[in-house]
């Protein structure tokens, strides 16, 4: 058991990993109520491919990770949510692109709902009528994310970036894919995937870390997991240009159009400090560029090219990393260009200065400060991170030894024209 003291936040950190291979992350946070714990496993919507003895790849349909969460609440006699429920707990779960996560929020009974949590992860139940009993739910809510805009935009979007890659896919899959599911499948996934030593367990709040550490190492105790194997995905990292599809539209019932601008990550960014690093660097580039606080963002906003929907983000994830720029404007094409001018200019912007990239650490060293205020953001930001080598809690640190020359040296690296798309929407009939 390991035990770390940031004095910067003034937060305790208690790792431990248990004999199974299950990592545990504890923050005792004795001045609140409330508790707070996720339990997620490095398996998420891009591991269609993998070699479940080690050596013979196979397919999978895509959405089966989403549907597998859905599924593991599920038993033969009762529901997991009826347990917590129960106890007063509310717990929730969610799949991106890489990661599943199990989580829970509680004022009262903490190790009985981790028992609940770990039980019903670690035990799945499938059978063919309950398999296709949740094809039709989930068929229904992937079609209520297809006549989602924003959504369409944003698939779309990474369906440009990544067209030979997994990423495009949506987590949900189709109704055709979830529609080849079977229960031995889900089987084969949970045990290839959900082995303990794939999983991290984060637990933020008034709690007593010692004894809940004890809980949980004695709950895997009394269990019997498959013999840990390696595992071998089929999925590998997405880091060149030349399959980018550099403009598309889709067209809906909206009343105004929408675009993204969007880049592709051309080098793999690692698990560890300096990964971090690099990624703050480009969220605090892309901050200092298009923020509200910039000169092109009043700019714009004063001639009604953009309105308070105008974002921008940076997502890095295992084998695939991609930022976008944009929101909804009455003139689509003006947006979209104006975006592109500013990143193939971006080392020459008035904004690009020593005093605004400083004042910008500043402000999201505030936020990032504020945040540590909510249970659930800590936790699930520290779980995020659990398969890597940074924690939360070195934010303060990162952020303030990235230097001026890092947004400098970043410009040619991220937007070379090469690694640009455009995905517009467009109102029906225009």
């Amino acid at each position: 058991m390991k035990t770390q003291y940031f004095r910067d936040v003034d937060e305790t950190l208690i790792t431990t990993t248990l004999p199974n291979g299950l990592r545990l992350q504890v923050v005792p946070r004795p001045a609140y109520h409330k508790s707070y714990a996720i339990m997620t496993t490095d398996y998420g919507a891009i591991d269609t491919r993998f070699a479940p003895d080690g050596k013979q790849m196979v397919t999978y349909p895509a959405g089966i990770a989403h549907f597998l969460e859905h599924k593991l609440f599920e038993k033969e006699d009762h529901d997991a949510f009826d347990l917590f429920g129960e106890t007063g707990a509310s717990a929730n779960a969610f799949t991106s692109a890489t990661k599943t996560s199990f989580l829970f929020s509680t004022t009262t009974q903490l190790n009985k709902n981790l028992q609940i949590l770990l039980d019903f992860v670690q035990a799945p139940f499938f059978s063919t009528e309950s398999v296709a009993k949740e094809q039709g739910i989930i068929g229904s809510e992937i079609q209520m994310y297809q006549d989602d805009p924003g959504w369409r935009v944003y698939a779309g979007l990474l369906e440009n970036l990544f067209p030979n890659h997994p990423a495009h896919v949506d987590v949900a899959g189709t109704a055709a894919s979830i529609a080849q599911i079977t229960p031995e499948m889900l089987y084969t996934i949970h045990r290839v995937f959900y082995q303990p030593s794939n999983m991290t367990l984060v637990i933020v709040g008034n709690i007593d870390a010692e004894n809940v550490i004890d809980f949980v190492a004695a709950n895997q105790a009394q269990k019997t997991f498959p013999t840990r194997q390696p595992i071998v995905r089929g999925v590998e990292a997405d880091v060149q240009t030349a399959d980018i599809i550099p403009y598309r539209e889709l067209k809906m019932p909206v009343s105004r159009p929408k675009t993204l601008v969007g880049f592709k990550g051309q080098v793999a960014i690692p698990q560890t400090a300096a990964g971090w690093r690099y990624q703050l660097s480009i969220r605090l580039l892309l901050e200092v560029l298009f923020g509200d606080s910039s000169q092109l963002y009043q700019a714009w906003y004063d001639r009604g090219l953009i309105d308070d929907s105008f974002d921008f983000d940076f997502t890095n994830q295992r084998s695939f990393s991609y930022g976008l720029v944009g929101g909804d404007t009455d003139d689509p094409q003006g947006l979209s260009a104006a975006i592109k001018e500013v990143l193939a200019h971006a080392a020459d912007q008035a904004d690009l200065n020593r005093n605004r990239v400083a004042l910008i650490k500043r402000a999201s060293l505030g936020k990032y400060y504020a945040g540590l205020n909510g249970l659930n953001g800590v936790a699930n930001q520290l779980s995020a991170l659990s398969f890597g080598e940074a924690s939360l809690f070195d934010f303060p640190q990162i952020l303030n030894r990235i230097r001026f020359e890092d947004l400098e040296q970043l410009i040619p690296k991220l937007f070379n024209a090469e690694a640009l798309t455009v995905l517009t929407m467009l109102p029906e009939g225009k």
